[in-house]
C-alpha cells in the first residue's frame, strides 16, 4: 500500500490536530495552485486510495459527524521513545515521562477520520476522471491527503510502545536491535493502513500479532543471509586492483613518450605523415582533441581513405622502431625481428 510524504508544521504535545477548516470570519487567504502541486496531486489519485470503509462515511453529513463534532484528541508526546538508547531498560525506567495510551473511542475517532480522508479522496480521483483537475479539485486532494498523513503519524506515535514491548519479547538472536525496530516500525504503519475498526477489536491486538510476524519474517532472512554470507566484510581481505593501476600508469607513460617522438620528430616522419598523426590522434587539441576518422583525415589533405590509412602504418612503423631501438637491448631486438619475420 502505497504511502505519500507531505511536509506538516512542527506539533506540540499540548496541542490538538486541526480537524476543519476556518471558519468564514477567519478564513485564510487562498493559496495560488502551482503546476507542482497539480502534479502532486495527480500522482496521489494515479491509482485507486486504499482505505477501510465504514457505513458512516455514507450517511448525509458525514464529514460534520466524522470531524466537526468529534472530541479532540492531543498529539501524543514521544519524547521518551529513544529505543535505540534504552535496550537494556525496562519499561518503566525506559518512559521518563507519560506516554498517553488511546481508548477504544479515541482509536475509533482516529482511524474513522483517517479512513474518511483517504475515502474522501477516492471519490475526488473518481470525480476528476480523464479531465484536467480544476484549482478546487487540486486544493482538495492535498488537504484530505495532508489530513490523512497527520492522523497516520498521529495513530502510530500513540502506538510506538507496541513496537518497543514486541522488541523486548522477541528472540531476535544476531539480529541488530535497531534493524529490529526499523522492522516493527514498519509493520506498525502497514497495520494502521490495514486496520479495520468496524469490527470491533483494539488496535493493539491487531498490531502486536503484525509486529510479531514481521520480526519472525526479518529474522528468518536474517539467517538466510548469514548462511550465504557467514563472514563480515573486511576491506583488508578485498582484492586489490593495484596491478591494473600499474597497467594503466604504464600504458599512460608510454603514450606520453610517443607523443613527445612525434612532436619531435625523432623518429624521421615527413610532413604528411606528421599531419596525418596529429588529425588521427586529435594531439592537437588537448585532452579533449576530437580523433578524425580515416575519410576525415582524406578529405582535408585531398588524398582517398586507403591511401590516409597507408600513410599511417608506415608512420606507425617508424615510431615503432624509433621506440624499440630508444628502450630495448639489441639482443631483445632481435628476437623481436625474428619474432616477426617467422609470423
Amino acid at each position: 500500500m502505497a504511502t505519500h510524504n507531505s511536509p506538516r508544521p512542527p506539533k506540540s504535545a499540548t496541542t490538538s490536530r486541526p480537524r476543519c477548516p476556518a471558519t468564514a470570519s477567519h478564513k485564510p487567504r487562498t493559496r495560488r495552485i502551482t503546476a507542482a502541486d497539480r502534479r502532486q496531486a495527480l500522482r496521489l489519485i494515479a491509482d485507486p486510495v486504499q482505505y477501510m470503509d465504514a457505513e458512516a462515511f455514507h450517511e448525509p453529513g458525514a464529514k460534520v459527524s466524522i470531524f466537526d463534532e468529534a472530541p479532540s484528541i492531543e498529539l501524543p508526546d514521544t519524547s521518551w521513545y529513544q529505543p535505540l538508547l534504552h535496550q537494556a531498560a525496562t519499561e518503566s525506567s525506559a518512559r521518563t515521562t507519560t506516554s498517553k495510551v488511546l481508548t477504544a473511542a479515541e482509536e475509533r475517532v482516529l482511524f474513522l477520520q483517517f479512513n474518511f480522508a483517504r475515502f474522501s479522496m477516492d471519490q475526488m480521483r473518481d470525480e476528476i476522471g480523464e479531465t484536467r483537475p480544476t484549482d478546487r479539485q487540486v486544493r482538495s486532494v492535498l488537504k484530505w491527503n495532508e489530513q490523512s498523513m497527520g492522523l497516520r503519524e498521529q495513530l502510530a506515535e500513540s502506538n510506538l510502545a507496541l513496537v518497543l514491548a514486541m522488541a523486548k519479547r522477541f528472540r531476535m538472536g544476531e539480529m541488530d536491535f535497531g534493524d529490529l525496530i526499523s522492522e516493527g516500525n514498519m509493520a506498525l504503519l502497514r497495520s494502521i493502513d490495514k486496520f479495520d475498526i468496524e469490527r470491533g477489536f483494539k488496535f493493539s491486538t491487531y498490531a502486536c500479532r503484525a509486529i510479531l510476524k514481521s520480526f519472525s519474517r526479518a529474522s528468518m532472512k536474517h539467517s538466510k543471509y548469514r548462511q550465504r554470507f557467514p563472514a563480515e566484510f573486511d576491506p583488508e581481505l578485498e582484492r586489490s586492483n593495484g596491478p591494473e593501476e600499474r597497467r594503466r600508469a604504464d600504458q599512460l607513460e608510454r603514450a606520453a613518450e610517443a607523443v613527445e617522438v612525434i612532436k619531435n620528430n625523432s623518429a624521421d616522419l615527413t610532413d604528411i605523415e606528421q599531419e596525418v598523426l596529429h588529425h588521427r590522434f586529435g594531439m592537437d587539441a588537448g585532452a579533449q582533441g576530437r580523433k578524425l576518422t580515416l575519410a576525415q583525415v582524406g578529405g582535408l589533405i585531398g588524398l582517398t581513405k586507403e591511401r590516409v590509412r597507408q600513410i599511417q602504418n608506415r608512420a606507425l612503423a617508424k615510431l615503432k622502431q624509433t621506440l624499440s631501438d630508444r628502450y630495448l637491448s639489441s639482443a631483445e631486438r632481435e628476437l623481436t625481428e625474428i619474432m616477426a619475420i617467422t609470423n
